[in-house]
């Protein structure tokens, strides 16, 4: 049988599941399209340059910055993971100096990193406070089964 996680060792029956972040699922959502984006640039800058710049080098670091990507999505639970998410941004800009599409690219990625990021916190922060005014409902109303409306027998 597969080992249990802590939270899986810890759960109870009836015990309220934990909201997940909508600010930290737009933020994956973005790093990881812009892993992709990251790649397939990486692959039309070396059709481009392969005789002026060193093949490998151009491959690696392509193939780096699409993991450093993916890895900073296990991070945007703290707040060095958006800072990296930002940093992203800027070198996906910058990207421009090799391939000028990517100018417009990065802007539109970052702009959409800022969009996810936004309103992403706006709707966690909506969705604790509903949470609070359902608890305190819950709380007032003993005798319904939790906010359906319907009396427990």
């Amino acid at each position: 049988m597969a080992k249990m996680t802590k939270a899986q060792r810890e759960w109870r029956p009836g015990q309220p599941k934990k909201p997940r972040s909508t600010r930290v699922m737009f933020a994956s959502t973005v790093l990881s399209l812009e892993a992709f984006v990251v790649l397939f640039a990486t692959l039309a800058i070396y059709g481009l340059n392969r005789e002026t710049l060193n093949p490998v080098l151009i491959i690696g670091s392509g193939v780096l910055v699409a993991l450093i990507c993916i890895l900073t999505c296990a991070l945007l639970k703290k707040p060095l993971g958006y800072a990296i998410g930002w940093l992203l941004q800027l070198l996906l800009i910058f990207s421009g100096f090799l391939i000028t599409e990517m100018f417009f690219i990065g802007a539109a990625f970052a702009v959409t990193w800022w969009y996810a990021v936004s309103k992403g916190h706006a709707m966690d922060v909506e969705s604790a406070r509903r949470l609070r005014e359902q608890a305190a409902w819950d709380a007032a109303h003993p005798e319904s089964d939790s906010g359906t409306g319907v009396a427990q027998p």
